[in-house]
């Protein structure tokens, strides 16, 4: 019992024994924050939901749903903030959502690279000195009118630096997240903006250890020059120490090989302690974590497992608590009468002034246009985690009061809310120049460059790729093959920024320095190794969308490579059984958006193993190759294909052209339909053509082999199919035009539209073989349009 008839508040213990012996869960720590974290998660990503049609970076919604939970809106009532935020569990909360902070700051450290800070162009590093400097004068001077009126009394030097800082921050992940909402991240603007954000965020992270140095509490004024000394000599020996630590475990982490759990174990406890270290010293502990990170290495199986370990845990988790804390030390209600709002407004048009006007002038210095300087000083001025790190940290050290705190954080909510619809508005990447007519495989000139885009999404599918796209080489007389592998990524909040940017670099311009390769991705590597072998032209390449929008990637990258043909991994891919699973139900509603919008021929690629589980070197290449030959132009498409892959010395053509019976059944139900449809003289006479050619070329090279098979029913084709279909892979054309197909399509139902009724039935269990299969459906210019039942594509229900 204290003294003056006062009590002390009764400590929380961890756990309770449960309601029915008369306990309240809600009064013990665990439990508690078992429900704030659920409620903060909830409420979060609910905004998030909410406001991704704005496409808004989702720290806009963990700052309202902070905002929200405290004493601003829901902690208005006394009952919800006694029950749910009470005094006593807030050190338990700040202590997790520091916790998940520090761990953050890491995985941070770990996305910005030293080495390419190095390599950051002149004009990059102008612009983020330019977004600095001036932002900090503006901070400056700012913070004399604050402390003239809402912050009196408060230390001067600190305030002043933590003014400065607060104005001048560039939110570094939160950039990468919206270059890449708006497809920016290859622009010369996203180029730039990147390389300008990444110095700010070193420097101001190095200006906010000033700021914590200077606003020690200690009475003697050598105290912030020893915290910064120390600081200081901290640095350097992990400059001199963890590096050499870091390649020992490098060194034991092979490629393709789990990482150690020892190392992983190790590493969080290292990052634990250099926190400590840098607490001690008086500094924060977020600032070893960080320092770790910037050290540790950047590629390799190591860091992959660093960020798999850790990433989820810490962003899904217990970040969002550290948005929640913030919030409940946030009271807008502080913001009163007219001179407060006015403050507000003058430290929004400061901000806003200070980075966008420094950035454009410079920017204009150095010869950039004028939408893409307005555009980068938009995006110089998007704030986020780093900014409430700053806000917190003055906090806690009184250096910044309730009422500049709420006025400083609604500054940062406004400032990166307003980013994206300025950005939209004011910059539209030109298009390149994209008028080419070779847009198909069919062509007067065969002899011509071929470009295809061959899309995938993971590894499993390279080696069938690879083999694929050896087979469709042709001769070295002609102009040859030109390839981009195009991996296809979903854009999810746990994508790192950096890693992000360095995938996406290989998709149009490099980032900072256009000489490096990534050696971290496998992919990557696979594909330049085999061009370098085979004298095919790969370029890897990267697309990161949404999948609701990744068709547009697709399209317009083919577009803008002027290719001829864009493969698609099929929705599903083979069990050990030999059956088919659905991968992911997202990716048949690409293809089919691809099929609707593409500026090409397109193929879907249903992989059952081309040439094994490995490339096939040339010389050892023995394939054989079905063309289904019913007619119209997509059967023209398949056969195009496949009459330059039987000039691969390895590859067999074998061409089932199929006939129908004058007497054939059923043919009465589909004359009108048949002879009125697209199959027309026009088209009938180009099917005689490609035919009459094939013909030719069987006498000159026993390469290609024809067969012609005349039919009166529809089983006679289904059997014919059968018997063909044990090969190395099948050319199919999704929509066969002619009478055998019509009375096909009538009699034989296909579940898949996109791979048509032949491709349907390859698929199928009625039909045994382990052949893959690719569906060709010829580009015509819109004078076909694509039409698909997307009730059936996107309620994503099928029958296996």
């Amino acid at each position: 019992m204290a003294q003056n008839g006062t009590t002390c508040p009764k400590p929380m213990q961890a756990t309770s024994t449960g309601v029915f012996q008369g306990e309240n869960p809600l009064d013990y720590a665990l439990p508690l924050a078992i429900v704030q974290i659920i409620l903060v998660i909830v409420l979060t990503r609910t905004l998030a939901f909410l406001l991704r049609p704005l496409r808004q970076p989702r720290v806009i919604a963990e700052i309202i749903g902070g905002v929200l939970l405290g004493p601003s809106a829901f902690g208005r009532s006394e009952k919800f903030l006694q029950t749910i935020f009470p005094p006593k569990s807030l050190p338990v909360l700040d202590t997790l959502a520091n916790l998940g902070l520090i761990f953050f700051l890491f995985l941070v450290g770990l996305e910005l690279d030293p080495k390419a800070l190095r390599r950051t162009g002149k004009k990059a590093m102008s612009i983020a000195v330019a977004g600095i400097s001036l932002p900090f004068a503006m901070g400056i001077g700012t913070s004399f009118i604050l402390r003239a009126t809402i912050s009196k009394g408060v230390s001067q030097g600190p305030f002043i630096v933590f003014m400065g800082v607060a104005l001048s921050i560039t939110a570094f992940p939160v950039l990468a997240r919206i270059l890449a909402e708006l497809k920016l991240l290859t622009t010369d603007v996203g180029r730039m903006a990147m390389s300008a954000a990444a110095v700010n965020d070193v420097a101001a992270w190095i200006l906010l250890a000033l700021a914590i140095a200077l606003s020690g509490t200690g009475s003697s004024p050598l105290t912030s020059l020893w915290v910064f000394l120390c600081g200081a000599a901290f640095v350097g020996l992990c400059i001199l120490i963890v590096p050499r630590i870091f390649k020992w475990i490098s060194r034991h982490c092979p490629d393709g090989e789990p990482v150690d759990e020892i190392f992983v174990c190790g590493t969080l406890a290292a990052v634990l302690a250099a926190g400590f270290v840098t607490d001690t010293i008086g500094i924060h502990a977020l600032f070893g974590a960080f320092v770790l990170g910037i050290l540790a290495p950047k590629d390799g199986p190591f860091a992959s497992a660093m960020v798999e370990k850790v990433e989820d845990l810490v962003s899904g988790l217990l970040l969002p608590l550290y948005f929640a804390s913030s919030g409940l030390k946030t009271n807008v209600a502080t913001i009163q009468g007219a001179q407060s709002w006015g403050l507000l407004l003058l430290v929004i048009v400061t901000a806003c002034f200070g980075k966008v006007v420094g950035t454009v002038v410079v920017s204009r210095l150095c010869k950039v246009p004028l939408d893409e300087a307005i555009a980068l000083g938009v995006l110089m001025n998007s704030k986020g985690l780093v900014e409430l790190i700053v806000l917190n940290i003055g906090k806690d050290r009184k250096v910044l009061n309730d009422q500049t705190f709420a006025i400083m954080v609604l500054m940062a909510l406004v400032t990166t809310f307003m980013t994206t619809p300025i950005v939209m508005a004011v910059y539209k990447p030109a298009k390149r120049g994209n008028a080419y007519k070779l847009r198909t495989i069919q062509r007067k000139d065969p002899s011509s460059q071929l470009r295809i885009m061959a899309c995938f999404h993971g590894a499993k599918s390279i080696p069938t790729m690879i083999n694929l796209i050896e087979a469709s080489r042709g001769t070295e007389k002609k102009e040859g093959l030109a390839v981009y592998a195009m991996h296809l990524m979903e854009l999810s909040e746990r994508s790192s920024a950096i890693r992000m940017v360095h995938k996406a670099r290989n998709n149009g311009l490099p980032f900072w320095n256009k000489g490096m390769q990534s050696d971290s991705d496998q992919v990557v590597v696979a594909f330049e190794a085999y061009g370098q072998l085979s004298h095919v032209q790969i370029r890897p390449m990267t697309a990161i969308s949404h999948f609701s929008n990744m068709h547009e990637d697709i399209c317009a990258s083919a577009e803008s490579k002027k290719a001829a043909l864009i493969i698609l991994p099929f929705h599903k891919h083979q069990k050990f059984d030999g059956s088919l699973e659905t991968t992911r139900h997202e990716y048949r509603v690409i293809n089919k958006k691809v099929l609707q919008h593409a500026p090409c021929s397109i193929g879907i690629l249903v992989d059952r193993g081309l040439g094994g589980s490995s490339h096939v070197s040339a010389s050892n290449v023995d394939s054989t190759i079905t063309v289904f030959f019913f007619g119209g132009p997509d059967d023209r498409e398949a056969l195009a294909l496949g009459e330059r892959m039987s000039e691969h010395p390895g590859i067999t053509l074998v061409v089932v052209h199929f006939r129908a019976d004058p007497n054939m059944e059923g043919a009465e139900m589909v004359a009108i339909d048949v002879n009125d449809g697209s199959s027309n003289g026009g088209s009938k006479s180009g099917d005689e053509e490609v035919i009459d050619a094939v013909k030719q070329k069987i006498s000159k090279d026993g390469s290609i082999k024809y067969e012609e098979r005349v039919v009166r029913a529809t089983c006679d084709t289904i059997n014919t199919i059968k018997e063909f279909s044990r090969c190395n892979m099948v050319l199919v054309g999704r929509s066969p035009e002619g009478m055998v197909a019509a009375t096909f399509s009538l009699n034989v139902k296909s579940e898949y539209p996109e791979i048509g009724p032949v491709g349907g039935l390859l698929i199928s269990q009625e039909v045994s073989t382990n052949a893959s299969l690719l569906v060709l459906h010829q580009y015509s210019g819109g004078a076909r349009p694509v039409t698909i039942d997307m009730d059936q594509v996107t309620d994503g229900t099928e029958t296996e």
